[in-house]
Parts: structure tokens; C-alpha cells; sequence
């Protein structure tokens, strides 16, 4: 075994991950790579021994072990768009050609023996200094590899199944045979804080997850209906929140008491208006418990005609009552379309659990299809809404969660 087959035989030391959409911020890339740097520290920080080094247009990350953990982790970061465990060389045609057929024969292991793998070789050189052309270098590094794995390969440019890539830089040559999706969107952070209306569905983890990935730091606000609904439904929203905890490393929850506010549109209010007033109350509350967060805007799951409540003219209704902006990630989706991302993220199974929501108290047996704002405010007047929200927020608990908890 050759030095470099040696050095190649106990994998990568380190992974690329590439920025995504940080290539539009222009002047502000700064800022936004390093709350990415940011971002990337904090999940790693299980894993001892990594390094995060930032270059040009991609992060290095050295990691020495677990390395597909590590880039497992990163596929949950927002604002890379792919992610690559990779070998660095010095940048010189000799190093680069001599290293390859071994990084070729290790991506060979994982590969069927029963038939020759579709192959090609492509080089990206950022360092325009570099003695050959990209096309060059891709002759010589396949005329190196194809001698000793012949065998196993034949030469496909248009749809290879085994690609190996090789990114020449001024400081290093870097290969890969790998390419992992990463989440896309921006880092959380740098758009913002808001607070998430979480019920126990399968819509409102999706837009909490896709405010996320827009940049926004989500603080979660879940509404229970003690002693109606007991301590499963209130457990069932602390595993919604470590679930999504997993894209910003951390999440704060807030279980707020209804049963009160309930009660009292129950009582005193036309029963066809009971969910479009309990969901104007759930925003007053939001909006009340958003300065504790530094929050701008409100986050609800809601998407255009999935139910009763959703009407446009109820949506205004509800809208109405807020006195911060109301974010709407899933208002065009169909439920299949949020059902694939909820799987995809790791909420569904959580959300399609048998523990109902607040929501399903005191249900109305018509609820009304085209509210109207100013019936909404007119039946308000029956209850003393100042002080049913100053209680449920004065009686709001405050929740923690971090993911590697």
C-alpha cells in the first residue's frame, strides 16, 4: 500500500459545505457567513475535535472522526447547499493524480462488482494560476485512475454514477466523490426572531420549519385546555418543539392556559364564531409574550381554504387582532405537499399522534365560513378580553429545550 492509499484508506478529514443562497447577499455576506460560522459551531459541539474554517464561497470542516455524523448534522444547518466529505492535497497536478485512484477505489467498495460503473472525472479550479486547464487536468487524473480500476469502470460524461470532483484552490486541491443536499435557506438568525403558533398538527411544525429556514429564530407558543385536555397533549407539543429544535440548535416554548378564554367565548359568544375567536385570542397572546423574545412577527400554519377557518374572510378575522405582521409559510400548499415536508423533517409522526389540541374543545357544530370583522369585535364586547389575555400570559410556562439534550 502507497502512502497515499494509506492515508486514504481511513477516510476524509474534512467536509465542504457550500453556501447557498449567501452568493446573492452581496455586502452583507460577511454578516451572514459568520452567523452560518456560528450556526455550524453550535452543532457541532458534540463532536470533539472539529474545526470549522471558512473560505471562499464553502466552509472547511475538520473533523477526525464520526465523519458521517458530522455531515449528517449539516445537512440540518440552514444555509449550505450541499455537503461533501473530502481529501485535501496540495494543489499540484502530481499530488492531485496521485491521490485519486484511491479515493476512486474506496467509492468503489460501496458500489455493485456485477457491472462497470459509469465514471467521469470534473475539475472546478477557482485558481486560474493553476499550470493546466480544467479539462486537462480531468485527462490526466482519469489516465491515472483508469490503469488500476479499468475493471470496474467505463467512461460516462453525461450520467455517471460515480463522479470524482476535484475544487483546485490557491492554498489546496480538494476531492470528493460525494455530494449531500443541504437545507438550502438562509442561517437562522439573521432575519429575525418570531414567535410560532405550534398546535399538536401537522401544518404548524412545517411553517415553523420553513420560517427557520428563511433565517428566522422561532420562539413556540402552544396554547393548552387543562382540565379538559390532559398533561399528553401538552407532552405531545414538548416533542414537537426538541424535534424542530433540531434546525436551530435550541427552542423555547411556551404552554399557555385557553380553558379560561374558552370558556368565556363558550358562554358569552355566537357558537358559529368559537374557533375564529379563539384563534383571534391565541394572536393577542402572541403578540403579548413577543417583546420577551425581541419577536417582529407572528407564525401560523395556516394555508388558504383547508378548513372552515381558513376562508379568507376568516383569515382577515383572525389577522385582525394582531398587532405584529402574521407569517404564513404554508398558505398556497395542499396537505400532500406539507404532509412530504413534515416526514421529511421529522414531525409527522409526532403531529399524526392521537392527542388532540386545544382547538378541538367546545368545537362548534357549524362554524361560520365567511366571518366578518366587525361581528367578530361586536361579539368581543361580551367578554372581558384584556384581562382573559393578561391571564393566559401571565400563567404562560416557559419551556427549554436544546437538541443534543
Amino acid at each position: 500500500m502507497t502512502p497515499e492509499s494509506a492515508a486514504t484508506s481511513v477516510g476524509p478529514g474534512l467536509i465542504l459545505a457550500r453556501y447557498g443562497e449567501l452568493w446573492l447577499k452581496g455586502r452583507n455576506r460577511s454578516l451572514f457567513a459568520r452567523t452560518l460560522k456560528r450556526n455550524v459551531r453550535l452543532a457541532l459541539r458534540p463532536f470533539a475535535g472539529t474545526r470549522v474554517e471558512r473560505g471562499h464561497g464553502q466552509f472547511v470542516i475538520h473533523a477526525s472522526e464520526r465523519i458521517e455524523e458530522v455531515v449528517q448534522r449539516l445537512q440540518d444547518v440552514f444555509g449550505f447547499s450541499s455537503v461533501s466529505p473530502a481529501w485535501r492535497v496540495r494543489a499540484s497536478v502530481e499530488e492531485i493524480a496521485a491521490r485519486a485512484p484511491a479515493i476512486v477505489g474506496r467509492a468503489l467498495e460501496e458500489l455493485p462488482r456485477d457491472r462497470a460503473v459509469a465514471f467521469r472525472v470534473t475539475t472546478r479550479r477557482a485558481d486560474k494560476s493553476f499550470p493546466l486547464q480544467s479539462v486537462e487536468l480531468d485527462r490526466v487524473v482519469a489516465d491515472t485512475v483508469l490503469p488500476v480500476h479499468g475493471e470496474r469502470l467505463r467512461v460516462d460524461l453525461s450520467e455517471p454514477e460515480l463522479a470524482l470532483e476535484i475544487y483546485v484552490r490557491p492554498e489546496a486541491a480538494y476531492l470528493f466523490v460525494e455530494r449531500f443536499q443541504g437545507a438550502g435557506g438562509l442561517p437562522v438568525g439573521t432575519l429575525g426572531r418570531v414567535m410560532c403558533l405550534l398546535s399538536g398538527g401537522i401544518d404548524s411544525p412545517v411553517a415553523a420549519w420553513r420560517a427557520m429556514k428563511r433565517g428566522c429564530h422561532a420562539t413556540f407558543v402552544s396554547f393548552h385546555s387543562a382540565p379538559y385536555l390532559g398533561e399528553p397533549s401538552k407532552e405531545k407539543i414538548r416533542r414537537l418543539a426538541r424535534a424542530l429544535s433540531r434546525y436551530q440548535r435550541a427552542a423555547r416554548l411556551y404552554q399557555v392556559p385557553f380553558a379560561a378564554v374558552q370558556e368565556a367565548i363558550r358562554d358569552r359568544c355566537p357558537e358559529p364564531y368559537r374557533t375564529v375567536l379563539y384563534r383571534r385570542m391565541m394572536q393577542r397572546i402572541a403578540c403579548k409574550l413577543a417583546p420577551r423574545e425581541h419577536s417582529a412577527a407572528i407564525v401560523t400554519g395556516e394555508s388558504v381554504g383547508q378548513v372552515a377557518s381558513q376562508t379568507l374572510e376568516n383569515l382577515r378575522c383572525i389577522e385582525e387582532a394582531s398587532e405584529l405582521p402574521v407569517l404564513r409559510p404554508l398558505i398556497a400548499n395542499d396537505k400532500q405537499e406539507t404532509i412530504a415536508l413534515a416526514r421529511r423533517i421529522g414531525t409527522f409522526d409526532i403531529s399524526t399522534s392521537p392527542e388532540p389540541d386545544c382547538c378541538t374543545v367546545f368545537q362548534p357544530n357549524e362554524p361560520v365560513i365567511r366571518g366578518r370583522v366587525w361581528l367578530c369585535r361586536d361579539a368581543e364586547k361580551r367578554i372581558d378580553v384584556e384581562r382573559l389575555v393578561a391571564e393566559a400570559v401571565d400563567g404562560a410556562e416557559l419551556e427549554v429545550f436544546a437538541y443534543d439534550d
